[in-house]
């Protein structure tokens, strides 16, 4: 069995001075917004509120220079997507660009396509979706069924893609299709970089979810020609790429904090009449989020050093999953709260939202089985 391996990280004096940056900024932005406009913070999109950030720098943190970046640590970039979240900003729409889309161009795809896209990523102008999961495919991210044939001129792609979240209101999708159907499972797999408005052949129907929001797609591919360039990294070597990709997406902040703007309510609520049960279940949230955040800083330390904690982040995904969902739980239990968007107090309000979408926390990303999997595997159980 391989060693668990989360080394203590202490942030650096310029990663402060980063917090103390942004906290200020958020506080005056974010001013008119109540607990409950900020319960669903990563999930909400703000166009306006994106480029502001996107000009101060704080997207592509640590990315080069020349892409749009400036060049500072993972560690830095950890502690700006942490006051994003701890504030409930709206977020969504340059979050994937900046977390995995744009890190996995900048090691797979050309120089001239990193010069066009990157720094329009970096300005808060240019917006990505992930084009992985497809219908009627479970969890099993290889079954991929999406095809891309090699045609005169490029690429024809068809098939759909589900899950899809934003893809009504971004620019790009990184899209995983079969190119080899004879080949293994694993295998014959490509990734393409898809422009979703100005490519014919793109349908995009709504998801609409519990809370009736419109945040997934489906997405149609039909008949849809890619010039050549639009195939990232090498043709067939779409698997390795992806499990590159949601590296990138497993071990952030935003895999225990999704339910934040609701601890907040809760600890709010609980200090107008202390009690020995809401000290006790505050006192079990606490320290469940410190842990979590030492074991996601230790993952963005390795990061930082150019280590691969694939196993690391899957294991703080799986049990941030847990303690994100149990939150709601504990509102309801305490407070005996039950669901109404509309009326009540802003610990209510709150509590509708994030209890409807507590569910998708355990499939984003990855599902629990298939975290539990890669985890038991490591482990040397399976």
């Amino acid at each position: 069995m391989d060693r668990i391996h989360y080394e203590p990280c202490n942030l650096p004096p310029e990663a402060d001075a980063l917090r103390r940056e942004v906290r200020e900024f958020l506080t005056e932005e974010l001013a008119h917004l109540s607990p409950s406009d900020r319960a669903n913070s990563w999930s909400e999109a703000d166009e306006e509120f994106t480029k502001k950030i996107g000009a101060r720098g704080w997207i592509g943190l640590t990315w080069p220079k020349k892409y749009g970046g400036q060049e500072r640590t993972m560690l830095e970039r950890y502690v700006v997507q942490e006051e994003f979240l701890a504030a409930g900003a709206p977020i969504t729409l340059h979050h994937i660009a900046d977390r995995q889309s744009g890190p996995l161009l900048m090691r797979f795809a050309s120089e001239e396509t990193c010069l066009d896209i990157l720094p329009r990523i970096a300005k808060g102008e240019c917006y990505f979706c992930i084009g992985m999961s497809e219908p009627d495919t479970g969890s099993d991210l290889a079954a991929v069924r999406s095809k891309a044939e090699k045609v005169d001129g490029g690429w024809l792609l068809n098939g759909s893609k589900i899950w899809t979240s934003r893809a009504h209101m971004v620019h790009y999708m990184i899209g995983l299709f079969r190119t080899d159907p004879k080949a293994e499972k694993h295998s014959g797999l490509s990734q393409f970089l898809i422009d979703l408005r100005n490519t014919d052949g793109i349908s995009i129907r709504p998801v609409i979810n519990l809370a009736g929001r419109h945040d997934f797609n489906q997405v149609f591919f039909e008949d849809v020609l890619l010039p050549e360039d639009a195939l990232i990294g090498e043709e067939n070597n779409g698997w390795h790429q992806v499990l590159t990709e949601l590296t990138f997406e497993r071990a952030g902040p935003e895999r225990y904090m999704s339910s934040q703007a609701l601890m907040n309510e809760v600890v709010r609520s609980a200090s107008q009449s202390p009690g020995e049960r809401a000290a006790v279940e505050i006192g079990k949230m606490v320290a469940n989020l410190a842990s979590l955040r030492q074991m996601s800083l230790s993952v963005a330390s390795m990061q930082q050093a150019g280590e691969d904690p694939a196993f690391e982040g899957s294991l703080i995904k799986e049990i941030g999953v847990n303690f994100e969902q149990s939150i709601p739980r504990t509102a309801h239990e305490l407070f005996g709260l039950e669901a109404g968007l509309e009326n009540g107090s802003e610990l209510e309000k709150t509590y509708a939202k994030l209890n409807m979408v507590a569910p998708s926390f355990s499939l984003r990303g990855g599902t629990r089985e298939v975290l539990r999997g890669i985890i038991a595997k490591r482990m040397g159980l399976r």
